[in-house]
């Protein structure tokens, strides 16, 4: 679909450019566009390189299980079955990392790790468990205190205060997590599965 929209759009540049007049400013614009995508996508690569390898470097020095114990309490919170089981607790902590330090490329493979280890412990293994669910949320909607792939686009695009984003960053990220884990959590507080043979039999239970 999005290379079928994509295709329209350029069609209709095109035609707009030929019934302008502007067919050279039209290709001059491409190429411009073309060496700005490549210089955007290697500082995007370089920081994600960096910070999937400081990331590494952690992990193997330790530093990952001090994260862990760390967060323990939130996490015991927010994810007690994996937290007792220790399947996924790491991963977990992991991904928080990089979405701490706003890399959220460098987090992904966490995430699909810790979703694989916490689905050993999901008796329905066609649906997600509730506390994948609130991972996925939570993943999605996280608190970023350095959004370095931001930091890295706004230089990129030749912003003089490329920082002057953290305030705005801290806010709203702050606000979004705390409404994920209210919409995750309240259901479990009441007792309400998220998903899987649990919602049916709970919403069957309530028609009775």
């Amino acid at each position: 679909m999005l290379g079928k929209v994509f295709g329209v759009l350029c069609l209709i540049s095109l035609i707009t450019a030929i019934l302008s007049g502007n067919v050279v400013s039209l290709g001059s614009a491409v190429l411009d566009g073309a060496r700005s995508a490549l210089d955007v996508s290697l500082s995007l690569c370089g920081m994600m390189c960096l910070w999937c390898g400081i990331l590494e470097v952690l992990r193997r020095a330790g530093w990952i299980d001090k994260l862990s114990r760390l967060l323990s309490p939130l996490l015991r919170l927010i994810f007690p079955n994996a937290y007792r089981t220790k399947h996924g607790i790491r991963e977990i902590s992991a991904c928080i990392s990089a979405n701490l330090l706003g890399i959220g490329n460098a987090a992904t493979p966490f995430a699909l790790s810790a979703m694989e280890e916490m689905q050993k412990d999901n008796p329905d293994k066609e649906k997600a468990g509730d506390e994948q669910i609130t991972f996925a949320v939570l993943n999605t909607a996280s608190l970023t205190l350095l959004p370095a792939n931001l930091l890295a686009l706004r230089r990129a695009a030749g912003s003089d205060r490329p920082y002057a984003i953290l305030i705005p960053v801290w806010i709203t990220s702050l606000a979004c997590t705390a409404v994920a884990l209210l919409l995750t959590s309240l259901p479990r507080l009441l007792r309400l599965p998220l998903s899987g043979k649990g919602a049916r039999t709970a919403a069957k239970r309530r028609r009775r």
